[in-house]
Protein backbone atom coordinates (compact mmCIF):
# COMPACT_ATOMS: atom_id res chain seq x y z
CA UNK A 1 0.00 0.00 0.00
CA UNK A 2 0.94 3.32 -0.29
CA UNK A 3 0.39 6.58 2.17
CA UNK A 4 -1.12 8.25 -0.66
CA UNK A 5 -4.11 5.39 -1.54
CA UNK A 6 -5.60 6.07 2.30
CA UNK A 7 -4.01 9.24 3.66
CA UNK A 8 -3.33 13.39 2.36
CA UNK A 9 -0.68 14.23 3.65
CA UNK A 10 -0.78 17.50 3.43
CA UNK A 11 -4.42 17.59 4.63
CA UNK A 12 -2.89 16.15 7.87
CA UNK A 13 -3.49 19.07 10.82
CA UNK A 14 -0.18 17.47 12.47
CA UNK A 15 3.58 19.24 12.27
CA UNK A 16 4.78 15.48 12.07
CA UNK A 17 3.75 12.14 10.82
CA UNK A 18 5.15 8.58 10.63
CA UNK A 19 4.10 5.61 8.01
CA UNK A 20 6.08 2.64 8.75
CA UNK A 21 5.44 -0.85 6.04
CA UNK A 22 7.16 -4.45 6.39
CA UNK A 23 6.89 -4.35 2.36
CA UNK A 24 6.05 -1.32 0.98
CA UNK A 25 4.11 -0.91 -2.34
CA UNK A 26 4.92 1.65 -5.06
CA UNK A 27 2.59 3.67 -6.94
CA UNK A 28 5.88 5.12 -9.05
CA UNK A 29 4.39 8.40 -10.12
CA UNK A 30 6.23 12.13 -9.93
CA UNK A 31 4.68 14.06 -6.76
CA UNK A 32 5.42 16.14 -4.10
CA UNK A 33 4.38 16.94 -0.40
CA UNK A 34 4.29 20.60 1.71
CA UNK A 35 5.99 18.50 4.15
CA UNK A 36 9.67 17.48 4.05
CA UNK A 37 10.19 13.49 3.92
CA UNK A 38 12.51 11.03 5.46
CA UNK A 39 12.64 7.88 3.85
CA UNK A 40 14.52 5.01 5.29
CA UNK A 41 15.36 1.79 4.26
CA UNK A 42 15.89 -1.08 6.68
CA UNK A 43 16.06 -3.59 4.96
CA UNK A 44 16.20 -3.93 0.85
CA UNK A 45 17.32 -1.32 -1.00
CA UNK A 46 15.31 1.65 -2.24
CA UNK A 47 15.20 3.90 -5.56
CA UNK A 48 14.12 7.68 -5.94
CA UNK A 49 13.92 10.07 -8.26
CA UNK A 50 14.48 13.53 -6.74
CA UNK A 51 14.19 16.78 -9.38
CA UNK A 52 15.40 14.40 -12.51
CA UNK A 53 18.28 12.53 -10.54
CA UNK A 54 18.03 8.87 -9.32
CA UNK A 55 19.17 8.27 -6.23
CA UNK A 56 19.61 4.55 -4.13
CA UNK A 57 19.11 3.90 -0.80
CA UNK A 58 20.56 0.78 0.13
CA UNK A 59 19.74 -0.70 3.32
CA UNK A 60 20.43 0.96 6.31
CA UNK A 61 20.60 3.96 4.63
CA UNK A 62 17.92 7.39 4.48
CA UNK A 63 16.76 10.47 2.03
CA UNK A 64 16.12 13.77 3.27
CA UNK A 65 13.40 14.89 0.48
CA UNK A 66 12.95 18.81 1.06
CA UNK A 67 9.76 20.26 0.96
CA UNK A 68 7.87 20.51 -2.80
CA UNK A 69 10.51 18.32 -3.97
CA UNK A 70 8.99 16.33 -6.87
CA UNK A 71 9.74 12.87 -6.15
CA UNK A 72 9.15 9.20 -6.95
CA UNK A 73 9.71 5.75 -4.95
CA UNK A 74 10.06 2.71 -6.82
CA UNK A 75 12.27 -0.57 -6.01
CA UNK A 76 13.48 -3.45 -7.60
CA UNK A 77 13.88 -5.08 -4.40
CA UNK A 78 11.31 -7.99 -3.50
CA UNK A 79 11.04 -7.32 0.22
CA UNK A 80 11.57 -3.49 1.51
CA UNK A 81 10.94 -2.44 5.03
CA UNK A 82 11.02 0.98 5.09
CA UNK A 83 9.90 3.88 7.77
CA UNK A 84 8.60 7.19 6.00
CA UNK A 85 8.60 10.58 8.37
CA UNK A 86 6.71 13.83 7.24
CA UNK A 87 8.21 16.86 9.26
CA UNK A 88 7.25 20.46 8.36
CA UNK A 89 10.08 22.35 8.64
CA UNK A 90 11.39 26.29 9.32
CA UNK A 91 12.13 28.34 6.06
CA UNK A 92 15.03 29.71 7.07
CA UNK A 93 16.79 26.01 7.07
CA UNK A 94 18.99 25.57 4.41
CA UNK A 95 19.27 21.86 5.78
CA UNK A 96 15.95 20.96 4.94
CA UNK A 97 15.51 22.69 1.84
CA UNK A 98 18.48 19.92 0.23
CA UNK A 99 18.34 16.77 -0.71
CA UNK A 100 20.79 14.46 1.55
CA UNK A 101 21.15 11.00 1.09
CA UNK A 102 23.22 9.30 4.02
CA UNK A 103 24.28 5.95 5.95
CA UNK A 104 22.00 6.07 9.10
CA UNK A 105 24.10 6.23 12.46
CA UNK A 106 23.26 3.44 15.01
CA UNK A 107 21.87 6.53 17.68
CA UNK A 108 19.41 7.59 14.56
CA UNK A 109 18.81 4.44 13.79
CA UNK A 110 17.38 3.71 17.33
CA UNK A 111 15.53 7.17 16.87
CA UNK A 112 13.23 5.50 13.68
CA UNK A 113 12.60 2.51 14.87
CA UNK A 114 11.49 3.75 18.16
CA UNK A 115 9.23 6.12 16.40
CA UNK A 116 7.46 3.16 15.13
CA UNK A 117 5.20 3.04 17.38
CA UNK A 118 3.56 6.13 16.32
CA UNK A 119 3.06 4.66 12.81
CA UNK A 120 -0.17 6.04 11.05
CA UNK A 121 -1.34 7.68 14.30
CA UNK A 122 -3.39 10.63 13.33
CA UNK A 123 -4.20 12.38 16.67
CA UNK A 124 -2.12 14.63 18.26
CA UNK A 125 0.48 13.02 21.05
CA UNK A 126 2.76 15.59 22.94
CA UNK A 127 4.94 12.89 23.85
CA UNK A 128 5.21 12.19 19.61
CA UNK A 129 5.89 15.91 19.02
CA UNK A 130 8.29 16.03 21.33
CA UNK A 131 10.37 13.52 20.27
CA UNK A 132 10.07 13.87 16.37
CA UNK A 133 11.03 17.27 16.77
CA UNK A 134 13.81 16.75 18.62
CA UNK A 135 14.85 13.71 15.87
CA UNK A 136 14.35 16.37 13.25
CA UNK A 137 16.12 19.31 15.13
CA UNK A 138 18.91 16.84 15.25
CA UNK A 139 18.89 15.43 11.60
CA UNK A 140 21.50 18.59 10.08
CA UNK A 141 24.19 16.92 12.74
CA UNK A 142 23.30 12.86 11.64
CA UNK A 143 24.35 13.89 8.48
CA UNK A 144 27.68 15.29 8.48
CA UNK A 145 28.88 13.12 5.72
CA UNK A 146 26.28 13.10 3.33
CA UNK A 147 26.46 10.29 0.80
CA UNK A 148 25.75 12.08 -3.02
CA UNK A 149 24.99 8.47 -4.77
CA UNK A 150 23.45 9.43 -7.49
CA UNK A 151 22.62 9.44 -11.49
CA UNK A 152 21.60 12.27 -13.17
CA UNK A 153 18.73 12.04 -16.21
CA UNK A 154 19.63 14.11 -18.72
CA UNK A 155 18.04 16.49 -20.11
CA UNK A 156 19.33 16.70 -23.20
CA UNK A 157 17.40 14.18 -25.72
CA UNK A 158 20.50 13.43 -28.00
CA UNK A 159 21.67 11.92 -24.94
CA UNK A 160 18.88 9.43 -24.81
CA UNK A 161 20.29 6.19 -26.88
CA UNK A 162 23.91 6.22 -25.53
CA UNK A 163 22.18 6.73 -21.77
CA UNK A 164 19.84 3.64 -22.21
CA UNK A 165 22.97 1.60 -23.64
CA UNK A 166 25.48 2.47 -20.72
CA UNK A 167 22.38 1.44 -18.35
CA UNK A 168 22.14 -1.80 -20.48
CA UNK A 169 25.93 -2.44 -20.97
CA UNK A 170 27.39 -1.21 -18.37
CA UNK A 171 29.09 -4.61 -17.52
CA UNK A 172 31.35 -5.05 -20.84
CA UNK A 173 34.20 -1.91 -21.66
CA UNK A 174 32.50 0.73 -23.00
CA UNK A 175 34.38 3.90 -25.33
CA UNK A 176 33.10 7.02 -26.03
CA UNK A 177 33.08 6.11 -29.64
CA UNK A 178 31.10 3.00 -29.21
CA UNK A 179 28.61 6.05 -27.64
CA UNK A 180 29.20 8.48 -30.07
CA UNK A 181 27.83 5.83 -32.59
CA UNK A 182 25.16 5.16 -30.94
CA UNK A 183 23.99 8.80 -30.45
CA UNK A 184 24.81 10.02 -34.41
CA UNK A 185 26.76 12.59 -32.91
CA UNK A 186 30.74 13.68 -33.36
CA UNK A 187 32.91 12.47 -30.50
CA UNK A 188 33.46 15.71 -29.82
CA UNK A 189 30.10 17.03 -29.49
CA UNK A 190 28.98 13.80 -27.50
CA UNK A 191 31.96 14.55 -24.84
CA UNK A 192 30.78 18.49 -24.52
CA UNK A 193 27.31 17.32 -23.60
CA UNK A 194 27.84 13.98 -21.31
CA UNK A 195 30.06 16.54 -18.93
CA UNK A 196 27.08 19.29 -19.40
CA UNK A 197 24.80 17.35 -18.80
CA UNK A 198 25.70 14.55 -15.98
CA UNK A 199 28.89 16.65 -14.43
CA UNK A 200 31.05 13.66 -14.84
CA UNK A 201 33.24 11.66 -17.09
CA UNK A 202 31.96 8.37 -19.05
CA UNK A 203 34.08 6.02 -16.30
CA UNK A 204 32.99 7.77 -13.72
CA UNK A 205 28.84 7.67 -14.69
CA UNK A 206 29.92 3.64 -15.51
CA UNK A 207 31.39 3.24 -12.26
CA UNK A 208 28.70 4.83 -10.07
CA UNK A 209 26.34 2.59 -12.58
CA UNK A 210 28.43 -0.43 -11.53
CA UNK A 211 28.57 0.36 -8.26
CA UNK A 212 24.83 0.84 -7.83
CA UNK A 213 24.31 -2.23 -9.34
CA UNK A 214 26.39 -3.69 -6.92
CA UNK A 215 24.49 -2.29 -3.47
CA UNK A 216 21.41 -4.25 -4.91
CA UNK A 217 22.91 -7.70 -5.50
CA UNK A 218 24.67 -7.19 -1.58
CA UNK A 219 21.68 -5.90 -0.05
CA UNK A 220 19.67 -8.97 -1.42
CA UNK A 221 21.72 -11.57 0.33
CA UNK A 222 21.95 -13.82 -2.56
CA UNK A 223 25.55 -13.39 -3.71
CA UNK A 224 29.39 -13.21 -2.34
CA UNK A 225 31.63 -9.81 -2.71
CA UNK A 226 33.37 -11.97 -5.28
CA UNK A 227 30.64 -12.93 -6.90
CA UNK A 228 28.93 -9.35 -7.11
CA UNK A 229 32.11 -8.31 -8.42
CA UNK A 230 32.22 -10.38 -11.49
CA UNK A 231 28.52 -9.39 -11.94
CA UNK A 232 28.73 -6.19 -12.36
CA UNK A 233 31.84 -6.29 -14.53
CA UNK A 234 34.98 -5.88 -12.77
CA UNK A 235 37.97 -8.50 -13.50
CA UNK A 236 38.88 -9.04 -9.94
CA UNK A 237 37.55 -8.57 -6.56
CA UNK A 238 40.49 -6.13 -6.06
CA UNK A 239 39.62 -3.89 -8.35
CA UNK A 240 36.05 -3.98 -7.27
CA UNK A 241 37.08 -3.14 -3.57
CA UNK A 242 39.06 -0.60 -4.54
CA UNK A 243 36.25 0.96 -6.99
CA UNK A 244 33.80 0.44 -4.36
CA UNK A 245 35.49 1.74 -1.23
CA UNK A 246 36.14 5.40 -3.86
CA UNK A 247 32.38 5.75 -4.42
CA UNK A 248 30.93 4.70 -1.10
CA UNK A 249 33.75 5.37 1.64
CA UNK A 250 33.47 2.08 3.35
CA UNK A 251 34.00 -1.80 1.86
CA UNK A 252 31.23 -3.81 -0.04
CA UNK A 253 31.20 -6.30 3.19
CA UNK A 254 29.63 -3.16 4.99
CA UNK A 255 26.45 -3.99 3.04
CA UNK A 256 26.18 -7.52 2.75
CA UNK A 257 22.54 -8.56 3.89
CA UNK A 258 22.42 -9.91 7.18
CA UNK A 259 19.58 -11.97 8.42
CA UNK A 260 18.14 -10.90 11.84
Amino acid sequence: MTAHDTISIDELNKPYFVWFEENWRHDDILHSHEKGQLVYVESGFQYITVEEKIYLLPQNHAAWIPPGAIHKTNSHSEKIKLMIMFADVEENSVFHHEINVFSVPPILKEMIKYSERWSKNLLDDPDEMLFLKALFNELPRFVEHSLKLHISLPEDKRLSLSIEYLHNHYKEEIKMEDLSEISRLSLRTLERIFKKETGITLSKYQQILRIIKSLELLSSGNLTVSETAYAVGYKSVQAFTRSFQAVMQSRPTDFIKTTQ
